[in-house]
């Protein structure tokens, strides 16, 4: 049977796992509106757990913000919205993923969040996620902000101060 021959990159980080007794991880920033995530997706060679700090994490755990994500985004519609990447790239219980993200509202970070969870998976395998994930758009940063407020208008960007009649 063919195996399949792993990445050069993967190989390189498992061997520094096992030289330095860290869990290697891949890194990337997600971005929407004003809200930043920063995401590490840890590669677990063999075993099924990783202790980080003075916590275990099982594979497939993701952590927001040292709680798990169905506590810092919960509800169905947000679960669906957060494990799309990694299910249409085939990696549910794959990883352990922490996740710091700040700025923005909740809608906001959870965007951010899976952003930067797929541009993490991108970093694993170029060839085989990029062209699923940018599909999907979810490599695309959201560019929308609010608009800042500019002087001589009523508190908003763009509603004029009402101008005397005659």
């Amino acid at each position: 049977s063919m195996v399949k021959a792993k990445t050069t990159k993967a190989i390189k980080k498992q061997t520094e796992q096992i030289k330095t007794g860290k869990p290697t991880y891949y890194y990337a920033v997600g971005r929407r509106k004003t809200a930043a995530a920063r995401a590490r997706l840890y590669i677990l060679a063999t075993e099924t757990e990783v202790t980080l700090g003075d916590k275990k994490y099982t594979k497939g755990q993701i952590i927001v913000n040292d709680k798990p994500i169905e506590n810092y985004f919960s509800g169905e519609v947000a679960k669906k919205a957060y494990i799309e990447p990694l299910r249409t790239t085939n990696n549910l219980n794959r990883f352990v993923i922490t996740v710091r993200v700040e700025g923005g509202g909740l809608q906001g970070q959870l965007e951010a969040v899976i952003h930067a969870i797929s541009r993490a998976l991108v970093k694993i395998d170029n060839e085989k996620y990029r062209p699923i994930l940018k599909k999907r758009k979810f490599l695309t940063r959201d560019p929308r902000a609010k608009q800042r407020r500019k002087a001589g208008f009523a508190g908003k960007a763009r509603k004029r101060k009402q101008s005397p009649k005659r």
